[in-house]
């Protein structure tokens, strides 16, 4: 490929469908997609008296302020007992994305959507993810809900999942949102529209915030990462900039969770079985335990998230400037989570850093393919079928799956450094601080802020382990592969 980069948006997104071809996934769809695309006129329908018609229900959505894939909503309603009602409504996708199909063919290739610096390559065609499989606002989908009764400790003391016809009444975005729970920001002109919706948004913020505290008494872990995303004007690139958590975020993360638990438990009490996203206990534990002694911190010398989830805790309100760089080096030494067939039955591994037992992935089926195949579970289990796949065929694509989501993270990890070995080609030979985000015997890496980018440290890296503090200076970049090479400074 050509070193002109005049055309960044072009030149990255170039780069970004080779880099999925040699990974192993697909950048464009085939013709036998595009034809059975064509045949889809509109948004599934189903006239089944069985499913509940909930459209009158206060749903909203929030998501990233350009996402157009909407895969749910949410609505909550306070209980005589204290407790409150919080209901997640997940589009169904299987509804036009039928099984075996074309369409499903590619999905089930890929497994998710790829969201790169070169533009975003969908696990679905625009037409379905977008518009008639997304639960945008103001038109009526079908969707599968998610019923809890959580309690005033927060627990989640009852859940049901079944059919409905849902209706998103706004649109809204994390950032704006958070800014006005926090008080920093106007409400939302789509918030103020709605009569009733501010006080539902703000019902739902309270409980998910108990929520999130009985998580932690389990030891669910607070992690902080900052992902670099680009920023451009027009088609040029100007900087790499990091998104930070919020409360808007935190809110829909702890009803996720929440509803991926009862979608988990639901399939093992009708006698299911289910694709589990797991995180087993880290292998690296002895490192973290370095981390938090030369911190100050005594960490027990077995895995204990608990005691994990309290030293992030003390270490956040002691130095919040770096606790993004501590909680990436405490996922690094995590280690990925994985798919794994569950039967029911089964004692579940579980999920180390979210405390849970029962956890599986039910409530992004535009992006991910195993919340598509949870979906396909629990609608056979609603009307009772049969599994529609074998033990063999979802243990095999619980490994797919995984493979696929690594290759994918990687393809997304070399255009963000393309990005930034792009905004960093002028500054060869430049100093900068850094952390090390990864040391093995395939090299080490150091991770820079201003742009953000990570780096591989070619020189004097020895000695040096994921955690540790480096000054380093630029010496090379390569756009096209996105290298960035760095040499560890003298002192």
């Amino acid at each position: 490929m050509s070193t002109d980069h005049a055309f960044h948006s072009k030149s990255l997104r170039a780069i970004a469908h080779d880099v999925m071809l040699q990974r192993g996934l697909l950048p464009d769809f085939s013709d036998a997609v595009l034809r059975q695309l064509t045949e889809i006129q509109g948004p599934a329908t189903d006239s089944n008296p069985a499913i509940k018609d909930l459209r009158d229900l206060l749903w909203f959505s929030i998501d990233n302020d350009d996402s157009r894939d909407l895969d749910q909503l949410s609505a909550a309603e306070t209980r005589p007992d204290d407790a409150v009602r919080v209901l997640v409504a997940v589009a169904d996708v299987d509804a036009i994305v039928k099984k075996a199909s074309a369409i499903d063919g590619h999905a089930s290739t890929n497994t998710t959507s790829v969201y790169t610096a070169g533009g975003t390559f969908p696990m679905l065609p625009e037409k379905l993810s977008t518009d008639l499989t997304s639960l945008g606002e103001g038109v009526e989908r079908l969707a599968i809900v998610v019923d809890m009764t959580v309690a005033s400790d927060g627990t989640v003391r009852a859940g049901d999942v079944y059919r409905a016809h849902v209706l998103n009444k706004a649109k809204l975005a994390y950032d704006s949102v958070a800014a006005w729970l926090d008080g920093t920001g106007p409400q939302p002109a789509r918030l103020a529209a709605v009569k009733g919706l501010d006080e539902n948004l703000r019902l739902q913020d309270r409980i998910a915030k108990v929520m999130r505290k009985t998580r932690k008494t389990h030891g669910a872990l607070q992690l902080e990462i900052l992902e670099a995303r680009p920023v451009y004007e027009g088609e040029t690139l100007i900087d790499m900039v990091s998104d930070t958590r919020n409360r808007a975020k935190d809110l829909i993360e702890d009803f996720m969770i929440a509803a991926n638990g009862v979608s988990a438990r639901f399939l093992d009490a009708k006698g299911f079985p289910s694709v589990r996203r797991v995180l087993k206990t880290p292998e690296r534990w002895d490192r973290i335990v370095q981390l938090a002694l030369a911190l100050g911190c005594h960490l027990p010398a077995t895995a204990d998230a608990a005691a994990l989830d309290a030293f992030l805790e003390q270490r956040q309100a002691a130095d919040p400037e770096h606790f993004p760089d501590l909680s990436l080096s405490v996922v690094k030494l995590l280690g990925s989570g994985e798919y794994a067939l569950d039967l029911p039955g089964q004692i579940a591994e579980g999920h180390f850093a979210l405390a849970v037992q029962d956890y599986t992935h039910s409530t992004a089926p535009n992006r991910r393919f195993p919340d598509l195949l949870t979906q396909r579970l629990l609608k056979a289990a609603l009307a009772g079928a049969a599994v529609p796949y074998t033990n063999a065929e979802l243990a095999a694509l619980a490994t797919h799956c995984t493979l696929q989501e690594d290759n994918a993270k990687r393809v997304e990890r070399q255009l963000r450094k393309s990005a930034a070995a792009l905004l960093l080609s002028s500054r060869i030979g430049q100093y900068f601080n850094g952390i090390v985000t990864g040391a093995s015997d395939k090299g080490t890496w150091a991770r820079i802020s201003s742009p953000e980018a990570e780096g591989k440290v070619v020189k004097g890296f020895q000695g040096l382990d994921v955690g540790d503090h480096v000054r380093v200076k630029l010496i090379h970049t390569d756009v096209d592969k996105g290298f960035i090479d760095f040499a560890r400074a003298s002192s």
